[in-house]
């Protein structure tokens, strides 16, 4: 039986000034690109549990309507994310006509398995590796149809297959994914992440881990990893004990945790010693008000906004640049918060950032809560569930300011000589950094660190 895994890929806005102005200026969309462009680690680790009597393939298509002919096979895997969720339906269509079966899978069809069922024989609900085996059982018998749910079944990370990674054709990558952690504690209220997936934060075994990155390196001598993670470092032990066995594996890497890492001084040394090249946070918002009430369980990211920039430079220090994320239009914000933003990264010495907009995504508490409230612009427009195009009506001010504030930040944030100074910035914390670190070392190790 011919297995072909499909991840819809490609980053969507809906609105066409987005689009241009990723153009003009790259950095604006940068990170949604590179999201949109890694493999999807889902499916390439469905296939690793997948029986070899099964010829499996690995595609992703970027734009259903510029595919002429949809790879052969007789059962279709797809996952996507929401914002291409309409051209997996009619990648879906396509199928059915031509008699293959057709299975989803991933966050949508987790959030709305009902509504994927619809246009899928089968749809996936909940974390893959739970239900696969009952998919592939299903399909071989001419029986797959339905829903399969993996709710009151936990999958065990310590039970994770090898990836197929030798199903990519790694020279089109500029990195590739790997997997520490699942889940985050935090559970912001807006977050469509692999919390949807798993009602706990839990760890993969580090022997699991670096025989992944072994794995990579089989195929590409000297990768840069991205762990595919919602928060890595949550569990201090595991990570420790993580970073010390990556530091073996000469590789650079990738990650995205929280501000708490700046409060561990031997963690940041050994994500340092590691190979950490960056790290994105979701610092969320400059103001007090706008992070009041952002986590559905406790006000974390409010209680540390006053350690923001410390915590920044902290990291920074260590040669590990911040991304620092920003959700604009939150309910506490208003049109100053724009303004208090770019001071922000300005003053701060970020080297990157990554500006969105407050998006309500199916499964939410937030689209729950805005459904509710009457505040979707659109509650089946999907196609506007990209962080950068506004489907919501902010509290503070309208659609309209919101979606043009995004875009003035973003000229003012990503221009050729605004990345210059965060360059320099963040250039003169890290030679403060190693200045410090010289002057406290033992005398017998500085030389060590003035060599790296």
């Amino acid at each position: 039986m011919k297995l072909a895994l499909i991840a819809m890929s490609g980053l969507r806005t809906y609105n066409p000034e987005l689009a241009e102005l990723g153009m003009t200026l790259p950095g604006f969309l940068e990170r949604g690109k590179t999201i949109a462009s890694l493999p999807s680690l889902g499916l390439l680790t469905l296939a690793g549990m997948t029986p070899d009597r099964f010829e499996v393939s690995y595609h992703e298509i970027q734009d259903i309507r510029q595919i002429a002919e949809l790879p052969p096979c007789d059962v279709a895997a797809v996952s996507t994310f929401t914002a291409q969720v309409k051209e997996a339906y009619v990648l879906a269509a396509r199928y059915r006509t031509m008699g293959v079966r057709t299975v989803i899978g991933g966050l949508h069809a987790t959030a709305l398995p009902e509504e994927a069922a619809q246009h899928f024989d089968a749809v996936v609900a909940g974390e893959g590796e739970v239900v696969w085996a009952d998919v592939l059982r299903d399909a071989e018998a001419g029986q797959l149809g339905g829903i399969y749910r993996s709710a009151g079944r936990e999958w065990d990370l310590a039970q994770a297959p090898m990836p197929r990674f030798d199903l990519l054709e790694v020279e089109r990558y500029n990195r590739l994914t790997a997997q520490t952690t699942r889940g985050c504690p935090w559970r912001c209220e807006f977050c469509a992440s692999a919390i949807l997936l798993t009602p706990r934060y839990k760890v993969k075994p580090v022997e699991k881990t670096i025989a992944e990155i072994r794995a990579i390196k089989q195929l590409w001598s000297h990768p840069f990893i991205e762990f595919a993670d919602d928060n890595s470092f949550v569990n201090r032990r595991h990570a420790k004990t993580l970073l010390r066995a990556l530091a073996e594996e000469n590789v650079r890497w990738f990650t995205e945790t929280d501000i708490a890492i700046a409060d561990d001084a031997e963690l940041l040394d050994l994500m340092r010693d590691s190979g950490c090249a960056q790290v994105l946070i979701g610092l969320e918002s400059p103001t007090a008000a706008a992070l009041d009430g952002l986590e559905t369980r406790k006000n974390w990211k409010r209680q540390r906004l006053d350690s923001y920039r410390e915590a920044i430079y902290r990291i920074q220090s260590r040669g590990i640049a911040v991304n620092g994320c920003f959700v604009l239009g939150l309910d506490g914000s208003t049109r100053e918060d724009f303004a208090a933003v770019r001071n922000f990264v300005e003053e701060s010495g970020l080297y990157e950032v990554q500006i969105a907009v407050l998006s309500a995504m199916p499964g939410t508490p937030l689209y729950a809560r805005m459904r509710d409230e009457g505040r979707l612009i659109d509650p089946t427009g999907w196609e506007r569930c990209t962080i950068f195009d506004v489907n919501v009506q902010p509290q503070n001010m309208s659609a309209e300011e919101l979606q043009a504030g995004l875009i003035t930040l973003g000229r003012e944030l990503y221009g050729e000589e605004t990345k210059r100074r965060r360059k320099r910035a963040f250039t003169q914390q890290w030679r403060e950094g190693r200045k410090s670190a010289l002057a406290n070392r033992d005398p017998r190790e500085t030389d060590a660190i003035a060599r790296n």
